[in-house]
């Protein structure tokens, strides 16, 4: 039977394999027709076979697959640990909950104030309103993205308890300074790497600095599982939390299909449960369900052999546009970088200067109206959109860079689906818009 099985699967491989080169293989790309993406899924016939391989034993839960892929993302980004969630909002949301626990040494309480840019995603502020703490916002700095480093230095007072920082567009933040602040102040630092997977400050991997790191595998970011995301930990207590939060807030441990990992099912003892009460079903925590199928991290395995090769495409096609950019530098503003930096590019920024003698959204609609798809920089300044104009907040300092962000800036693509036909098209592209508006 089992000779049998490995016949058949062999067989499926091979029609999995050639379905892949007759459906995504040398396709032509017509420019000014073909919507030339800002970001999008990259794989090979080995994901789709690995995807088809899983689904084939239906473990479907979380499983072998997703062990392995946790201990080989964590080694991929030198980290201690690796917890995989179901997508990089939901990694925030983990992470933030998990510093509310009461098992975590010096946990944040109802209330405590916390530092987040306003120029930001809102999955990076969202877990800090729902675990009811509360957000105290600055400036962005136009050029990198990230937090203003003359705003945070100034708002920094006893009162603060916590940094949630994101590695904006996948510019690395100065590290230096954010660790000097976190000892200096004794603060909790979370860092946002969501869309900076594989960038380092100094040699050392984005996401590694902090107590916490999170990271998005969501089709447009570094490498992809669907939707998916990660939290990466350096100490074990940490991420007993953060899997027991993800998995319904239950204390027990044990993979799908097994019932006695600890070796004690029936002899714990905790709260006020009687005794012998089935570990399966004590919570110590106020959980979720944020796993990912096992199909997922099949996949997660592939992408991860792939990540270093994205990673040098995506600097690649950053570095192209920045150099052919860079005669336009009276009209547009580049994005600029620490000189320890060397940034894991999500996008490519760009800000029109405010004297450019045309609008940001001249240039985006020129660059739509040949297909090539442009993008805001997420929420803008996120107080000024509708969910989070009346949340209990406090601003430090002026927002004026958020909100000329919020007016004027926008990103183009760099991800590896951008070959070299898709990047003269765009550089091209520039070209006309610059020759029309000079016409």
């Amino acid at each position: 039977m089992e000779q049998e099985e490995q016949s058949i699967r062999g067989e499926i491989k091979k029609l999995v394999e050639r379905l892949h080169d007759v459906k995504f293989k040398n396709k032509e790309f017509k420019p000014g027709i073909d919507k030339l993406n800002y970001a999008g899924r990259v794989f090979d016939e080995h994901e789709m076979a690995a995807a088809v391989d899983s689904l084939l034993d239906f473990t479907l839960t979380f499983g072998q697959h997703g062990l392995k892929f946790e201990r080989e993302f964590a080694a991929a980004v030198k980290s201690k640990f690796a917890v995989v969630t179901n997508s990089g909002s939901s990694a925030n949301l983990l992470a933030v909950t998990a510093l509310r626990s009461k098992r975590m040494p010096n946990s944040l309480k109802a209330g405590d104030k916390v530092i987040t840019p306003a120029l930001t995603f809102p999955t990076t502020l969202a877990p800090i309103l729902q675990n009811n703490l509360k957000p105290v916002f600055i400036d962005a700095d136009i050029g990198t993205y990230n937090v203003n480093e003359e705003a945070l230095k100034e708002a920094i007072s006893s009162d603060i308890k916590a940094m949630i920082i994101p590695h904006t567009l996948g510019n690395p933040n100065n590290m230096d300074l954010l660790m000097d602040l976190k000892e200096d102040h004794n603060l909790i630092l979370i860092e946002d790497t969501c869309d900076a997977l594989g960038g380092t400050f100094d040699n050392k991997n984005l996401g590694t600095f902090g107590d916490l790191g999170t990271v998005s595998l969501y089709p447009a970011h570094h490498m992809t599982i669907g939707e998916g995301g990660v939290v990466l930990a350096q100490d074990g207590m940490t991420v007993k939390i953060l899997k027991s939060l993800r998995e319904w807030g239950r204390d027990c441990w044990c993979l799908p299909g097994n019932s006695d990992t600890c070796g004690k099912r029936f002899g714990w003892k905790l709260g006020e449960l009687p005794e012998c009460y089935d570990h399966k079903y004590i919570y110590t925590e106020i959980g979720y369900n944020l796993k990912v199928l096992d199909l997922q991290a099949a996949i997660g395995l592939e992408q991860l052999k792939k990540l270093p090769d994205f990673i040098s495409k995506r600097r690649s096609n950053f570095a192209e546009i920045y150099r052919h950019l860079t005669q336009y530098e009276d009209k547009l503003i580049l994005p600029t970088w620490h000189k320890k930096a060397n940034p894991s590019w999500f996008v490519f920024p760009i800000t029109v200067k405010q004297d450019a003698g045309f609008a940001r959204s001249q240039l985006t609609s020129f660059l739509e109206s040949r297909n090539i798809e442009t993008r805001l920089i997420f929420a803008g300044n996120i107080l000024k959109q509708p969910a989070y104009m009346d949340i209990d907040k406090e601003v430090r300092g002026s927002l004026k860079n958020s909100d000329i962000v919020m007016h004027d800036s926008f990103f183009v693509g760099v991800y590896p689906g951008i070959d070299k036909q898709r990047l003269d098209f765009m550089l091209k592209t520039f070209d006309d818009f610059f020759t029309s508006i000079r016409n």
